[in-house]
């Protein structure tokens, strides 16, 4: 039997809203620091709607190196940055690389644990949603399209 305890409060917080294409997008990031890596749990609700046979829609998720979700006329969240990358390692190699969001007529719920980074080293940088799948090969950023959704990493005090 393994000894690991369960966070029940997480460490951090993101809490995501849309941008002004996608206004209606919301959801929220937990981060939880457990001794083998972090436990992100995330949830989301008005994401875009993909109509056909198949329901589910891949986008991109990323931490972004800076914590400034502004929005202008000119584009939305343009203050984010690239992905988090301290170590220059090429994508999707990126520390701040995670793992698609899978939505389904526009919800998405998501869990998993991740050893790139440490909860302390990403305070204060972003998440992203990405309005495209991240094809895991083009440089930088996975061709992921649009920021259509950010928040804030804050400490959850």
């Amino acid at each position: 039997m393994n000894n690991l305890s369960y966070p029940v409060v997480p460490d951090a917080i993101a809490s995501i809203h849309g941008s002004s294409l996608y206004p209606d997008l919301c959801g929220s990031v937990f981060f939880c620091q457990m001794p083998c890596g972090v436990f992100v749990n995330a949830q989301f609700h008005g994401l875009p709607v993909v109509r056909g046979n198949n329901c589910s829609h891949f986008l991109g998720f990323h931490i972004h190196e800076n914590g400034d979700c502004s929005q202008n006329a000119e584009a939305d969240f343009y203050q984010t940055g690239s992905h988090y990358n301290p170590d220059n390692s090429p994508h999707p190699n990126h520390r701040g690389d995670l793992p698609s969001i899978v939505s389904c007529n526009g919800y998405a719920w998501q869990a998993f644990l991740i050893d790139t980074f440490s909860v302390t080293e990403i305070i204060g940088k972003s998440v992203v949603v990405h309005a495209s799948s991240d094809d895991f090969k083009t440089q930088p950023s996975g061709n992921s399209g649009a920021k259509i959704g950010c928040g804030v990493i804050k400490l959850n005090v």
